[in-house]
C-alpha cells in the first residue's frame, strides 16, 4: 500500500538523492571571488588641497608605501608663478594574495599662487579626460582590456588654521562634486584641541549643507545588518570631515613602537582612535567602502558624463540631418 504523498514529502531524502536535488549555483560567489582575486583590483585616489597640509605624508601612512621619494619641493618664489599640475603615482600592493593597483593623483600647486582664480579647472579637466578615455575605450572594438583610470575618490584637505571653509574650498568642491566622490579631511588635527576639532567639524558640516555641496554619502545600512556594523557606520557618518594626522616615523610609547609624532609634551599616535580619525578614514577607504566608491563613480558620475556625451552626439546628428 502506498503512503500518502504529504507524508513522503516531509521525510528527509537519502544522501545520494540529496546530491541529485543540489544544482550547484550556490558556489557562484566562490567562482566570482576566485576570478576577481586572480584579476586583481584597481583604485584611483586623488588628493587635493594647498601645500603643507600633510597630503603626501597621509597617503604614505594610509598605504604603508613611499610614493614621493623623488619629489622636489619648490621655494616661495617658484610657487608664485607655479600653475596647478597633475601628477600620477602608481604602485602595486599585495596583501594575503590579493593584488591592488593603486593610483594616487596629486595636484601640486593648487591654492599656492597669488591669484587662485579657477585653479580647480585643470583638476576638473583631468577627471573629464579620464571619463572621455574610458568612454572611447568602451565604444571601441577592443573592450576586453579596458584600463580604468577614472578617479574613484577625492580626499580634499581643509586647513585647520581658519574658521571653517575658505572661499577656495567652497568653489573647488562645488566645481567637482558632480564629477567625483569628495571626502573632506581636516588636516593636521594635532594643531587643535579635542573641543576645537569638534566645533570645527560641526561648522564645516553646516557650511557644506549651506552651500549645497554634495560630498560622498555613505550608503544606508540594510535592516539585516548586525548592531555593531550599524554603530560603526553611524560613527563614520558623524566623523565627517575626518580629523587626521599623518606620520611615517616610528616612535616608542609606553614600551610599544608606534607610528606617531613626538612633541616635548608627549606623543601623538596616528593609529590611536582617541587621538585622531586616521583609522576610521583608512577603514572607510579600504575595508568597508572602497567598492561602493567605485560603484558610485561608475553608476552615477560616469553615467552622467556618458549620458551628456550621447545627448551631444545625438544633437549633432539631428542638426546634420536637418541641414542636409
Amino acid at each position: 500500500m502506498l503512503e500518502p504523498l504529504e507524508e513522503r514529502l516531509d521525510q528527509p531524502l537519502p544522501a545520494e538523492d540529496q546530491d541529485k536535488e543540489y544544482v550547484g549555483f550556490a558556489t557562484l560567489p566562490n567562482q566570482v571571488h576566485r576570478k576577481s582575486v586572480k584579476k586583481g583590483f584597481d583604485f584611483t585616489l586623488m588628493v587635493a588641497g594647498e601645500s603643507g597640509l600633510g597630503k603626501s605624508t597621509l597617503v604614505n601612512s594610509l598605504f604603508l608605501t613611499d610614493l614621493y621619494k623623488d619629489r622636489k619641493l619648490l621655494n616661495a618664489e617658484e610657487r608664485i608663478t607655479q600653475t596647478v599640475e597633475i601628477t600620477k603615482h602608481t604602485v602595486d600592493i599585495e596583501e594575503k594574495g590579493v593584488k591592488l593597483k593603486l593610483t594616487i593623483v596629486d595636484t601640486p600647486g593648487f591654492g599656492d599662487a597669488v591669484n587662485n582664480t579657477e585653479c580647480w579647472k585643470s583638476v576638473a579637466d583631468y577627471i573629464d579626460q579620464q571619463f572621455e578615455q574610458y568612454f572611447r575605450d568602451e565604444s571601441g572594438l577592443n573592450r576586453k582590456n579596458i584600463q580604468d583610470n577614472r578617479v574613484h575618490c577625492c580626499l580634499y584637505f581643509i586647513s585647520p588654521f581658519g574658521h571653517g571653509l575658505r572661499p577656495l574650498d567652497v568653489e573647488f568642491m562645488k566645481a567637482l562634486h558632480e564629477k567625483v566622490n569628495i571626502v573632506p579631511v581636516l588636516a593636521k588635527a594635532d594643531t587643535l584641541t579635542p573641543l576645537e576639532v569638534k566645533k570645527k567639524k560641526i561648522k564645516i558640516r553646516e557650511e557644506i549643507e549651506q552651500y549645497g555641496i554634495k560630498i560622498y554619502q555613505f550608503p544606508d545600512c540594510d535592516s539585516d545588518e548586525d548592531e555593531e556594523f550599524k554603530q560603526q557606520d553611524q560613527e563614520l557618518k558623524d566623523s565627517i570631515p575626518f580629523a587626521v594626522i599623518g606620520s611615517n616615523t616610528v616612535v616608542e610609547a609606553k614600551g610599544k613602537r608606534v607610528r606617531g609624532r613626538l612633541y616635548p609634551w608627549g606623543i601623538v599616535e596616528v593609529e590611536n582612535p582617541a587621538h585622531c580619525d586616521f583609522v576610521k578614514l583608512r577603514n572607510m577607504l579600504v575595508r568597508t567602502h572602497m567598492q561602493d566608491l567605485k560603484d558610485v563613480t561608475r553608476e552615477t558620475h560616469y553615467e552622467n558624463y556618458r549620458a551628456h556625451c550621447i545627448q551631444s552626439m545625438t544633437r549633432m546628428v539631428v542638426k546634420e540631418r536637418n541641414r542636409n
